[in-house]
């Protein structure tokens, strides 16, 4: 079913092929050459923190002048339309997915010195949002069969091709089967990066070869528990799988934590390392961010006082300077903790603090924290909505921010929480145990319990009366290196060592 290609600036095929071809000898040169192929990325779209690491992750490798970055992504309806004019089309070009011969449209934009590539489908693409679709196994799968048809129109092969969570899983599975025969795709090394392992991109087994083109001789590679796992394909095929932190790479062997996925992970951990994610430390600067109600720098904190009193007008909650903001910005999801929360909040209130919720989620939490605001209107505000500008304006003027996940794979909202002088109080899981350390930028509690989270919550409030003690802590929290710097030198070291 061929579609009609998305209007942009418009070259021939067999011209952008040259113009490509040429641009890619007099750049790449000795440089090594990634590929990401992802569902979203920032700048262009985002529904969480892959987007976050997909634009930070391939700017800090780009910015290293070693490697010769490039990033894949369908082209959504819902990209945001100030990029989508600046979008040179390339070409197009027919992908053979099982019965189907599909229309893919290549579209190209250079940023931060970064070559994203779109994959134009409108009959898979032009649709609000990302997921959630009856049909997003074959929207990935034809995603993923036109990364791989698109390098010989490119003419670029990546010395390897990093592949970011279970919508990017058949091209690792791609790669080493359908075309593993071709030979300007032998030498290609795939990475496979779990970022929520709860998402596995699951189905029926007789989809196999009608829907993901897959037949009888590899089916034992994506074959679980009598159903299709994709995950579990891509971790078989790749040569490394990656996870955002160390410590979950480490949860992910246990059933606890794997979603059922535990035996595949130990048998092939020999291949398996976690490296914790950076956040982008330009965009959440408290000294520079346009969206907060005024500037500071940690070794100024005066200006925080305004962004406090400032927040607390805002969301209708009595000024006053002296006592404690706890937030939390999150989805209103279980494994976020918001049992432990919902246990414990009423006692929590009874002590002289104020606290602020933003995000949205399921019902009944939903439901929860509004009423408790109806109850306790001068402690409590719920603002049931995302909301980008108001949860930067949370993370400035609070002073305590509550993060008690069940499971966090990474989590970036206690790094940017530091950035602004709020001191986080996490659980110790996946990347809250890596990023936070108790009294050097935050509390920790490590038992699943709501009282023993309460127990530091109160800890904590006791500290904040020590304003010169809870200064120093501020100031530790609010220079943490948090950059992307850290964890492109390890993306770089792995590269390199797959590359032996």
């Amino acid at each position: 079913m061929a579609t009609t290609k998305t209007t942009a600036k418009k070259t021939t095929a067999k011209s952008a092929a040259k113009v490509t071809e040429s641009k890619a000898t007099v750049q790449t040169g000795d440089k090594k050459k990634i590929l990401f192929v992802a569902s979203e990325s920032t700048p262009f779209i985002a529904t969480g923190g892959l987007a976050e690491v997909i634009g930070s992750l391939s700017k800090a490798l780009a910015a290293t002048g070693r490697f010769d970055v490039r990033v894949v992504i369908p082209l959504y309806s819902d990209i945001k339309k100030e990029y989508r004019d600046k979008f040179t089309y390339l070409g197009n070009l027919y992908v053979h997915l099982a019965w189907r011969n599909q229309y893919c449209g290549i579209f190209s934009y250079e940023k931060d010195g970064v070559t994203f590539y779109f994959i134009d489908n409108e009959f898979y693409f032009k649709r609000p949002g990302c997921y959630g679709y009856y049909d997003d196994g074959e929207r990935f799968a034809f995603f993923s069969r036109s990364v791989l048809e698109i390098m010989p129109f490119l003419n670029f092969y990546p010395d390897v091709m990093h592949c970011h969570d279970w919508q990017a899983a058949l091209a690792a599975i791609y790669l080493k089967t359908n075309y593993c025969f071709r030979e300007e795709y032998q030498f290609i090394r795939a990475l496979f990066t779990i970022h929520n392992i709860e998402y596995q991109g699951q189905y029926s087994l007789d989809l196999l070869s009608d829907l993901f083109d897959i037949y009888g001789s590899y089916q034992y590679l994506v074959e679980y528990n009598n159903s299709i796992n994709l995950m579990k394909g891509a971790i078989e095929c790749c040569e490394r799988f990656s996870t955002v932190s160390p410590k979950y790479a480490e949860e992910i062997k246990h059933a606890y934590y794997a979603h059922g996925l535990d035996p595949i992970i130990r048998n092939n951990e020999f291949k398996l390392c976690g490296i914790l994610n950076g956040i982008d430390d330009v965009s959440y600067n408290c000294a520079l961010d346009s969206h907060i109600f005024a500037n500071f720098t940690p070794d100024d904190f005066s200006n925080k006082a305004v962004c406090k009193k400032e927040l607390q007008s805002m969301l209708g909650l009595p000024q006053k300077p002296d006592v404690p903001i706890i937030s939390m910005v999150s989805r209103l999801v279980s494994h976020k903790g918001l049992d432990l929360v919902t246990n414990i909040i009423e006692e929590l209130l009874q002590e002289d603090i104020q606290f602020v919720v933003l995000g949205t989620g399921e019902s009944h939490f939903e439901g929860f924290f509004s009423d408790l605001a109806r109850r306790y209107p001068d402690k409590l505000s719920a603002n049931i909505v995302f909301n980008g500008d108001l949860s930067r304006k949370i993370y400035s003027g609070s002073d305590i921010f509550l993060m008690p996940s069940k499971s966090e794979p990474c989590g970036l909202s206690q790094m940017i929480a530091c950035r602004y002088g709020t001191v986080p109080i996490v659980r110790e899981t996946g990347g809250l145990y890596d990023s936070i350390k108790p009294l050097q930028n935050g509390y920790t509690f490590s038992n699943y319990n709501a009282h023993d989270m309460l127990y530091v919550i109160r800890e904590a409030i006791a500290d904040y009366k020590n304003k010169k003690e809870w200064t120093k802590l501020m100031y530790r929290a609010a220079t943490t290196d948090f950059s992307w710097g850290n964890s492109a030198k390890q993306y770089e070291s792995l590269y390199l060592d797959m590359l032996k």
